[in-house]
């Protein structure tokens, strides 16, 4: 190992911490590629500055980067991002006693607002549904897909790429894979399993037509391949002008969220839909799971001493 003055170099540390993420952690490949961007930003920042060990690291030299990345013209949130990779890598230097002090000490990263995403109605989702032709196998598979990714709240990655052997049918359960290689099994609704049937009886034989199934993917195309997300995209673009809503307002990411707002709404408790949405931080399902303002003054209005005692605005 290459130390100069008994302490790794920079880039020596960036290295070694993504191997830790990828390897150790098991963070998923897209999150770890994030990471090595942003640090070797920050390592040509300190380099810049003639930093090059991490013992060398000063609040200054943080600063620096900061400004950088402002030079730079990033956003708040991929500044707030940067921060973060670089916090992480510090604290796993100072696991390995490769810095005596905290060089972010102090530091305060962009405000980033808290965004929610975009809404969709109940009724909206069902008329997305139902603009579905399952006339043909191609709408059997459509319908099934759309089913499940609203009734498990599925990212579209996970959706796109189950395998057969995902589905558990008798017991109504799902077995999902999702970020960092983390598998959770989902529970799945009556609707979504009888389009889910309707689809493996009648559209899955007829797309791939008596070809291979190379893939065994549960969802699959004419070329006996899985879909792709961004095709799975443009389907729901394409639901969404049928249906008769603005087509900017849907997407796979908006149907997650219909699916946990929903479940909220009905009463749901945050922990259950934390599990089955496969988030590790329960801050990260809070955001998701908002509540509209309609409905807190509801609540006020029928549960606090100084209410109405019943809904509406008195």
């Amino acid at each position: 190992m290459n130390r100069a003055g008994g302490v790794e170099g920079l880039d020596a540390l960036r290295d070694a911490f993504l191997n830790h993420i990828r390897l150790e952690r098991g963070l998923a490949q897209k999150t770890v590629e994030a990471y090595a961007g942003d640090l070797e930003r920050f390592t040509d920042s300190a380099r810049n500055q003639g930093v090059s060990r991490p013992a060398d690291l000063t609040r200054e030299t943080v600063v620096a980067y900061i400004g950088d990345l402002e030079g730079a013209g990033l956003g708040p949130r991929s500044r707030a991002r940067a921060l973060s990779a670089l916090r992480r890598m510090l604290a796993f230097a100072a696991s390995r006693g490769d810095l005596e002090h905290d060089p972010m000490e102090g530091v305060l990263g962009p405000r980033v607002p808290a965004t929610l995403p975009r809404l969709i109605r109940p009724d909206e989702t069902a008329s997305l549904v139902e603009a579905v032709d399952v006339s043909t196998p191609l709408g059997l598979r459509d319908r099934a897909m759309v089913e499940l990714l609203y009734g498990a709240g599925l990212r579209v990655s996970e959706l796109v790429g189950l395998p057969m052997s995902a589905l558990d049918r008798r017991a109504g359960l799902l077995r999902v894979v999702g970020k960092g290689s983390k598998e959770r099994v989902v529970p799945v609704g009556e609707e979504a399993l009888r389009a889910i049937d309707a689809y493996l009886e009648e559209g899955r034989p007829a797309i791939l037509g008596g070809r291979p199934d190379r893939s065994r993917g549960l969802f699959v195309t004419r070329r006996g391949g899985c879909m792709s997300r961004q095709n799975f995209f443009l389907l729901l673009r394409k639901l969404a002008r049928q249906a008769g809503i603005p087509q900017e307002r849907v997407s796979p990411h908006v149907l997650r969220h219909a699916f946990a707002t929903d479940l909220l709404e009905g009463g749901a408790d945050l922990r259950s839909i934390q599990a089955m949405l496969g988030h590790s931080d329960l801050s990260t399902t809070q955001i998701y799971t908002h509540v509209d303002r309609g409905r807190l003054r509801e609540s006020v209005e029928e549960r606090h001493p100084r209410g109405s005692g019943k809904s509406g605005r008195r």
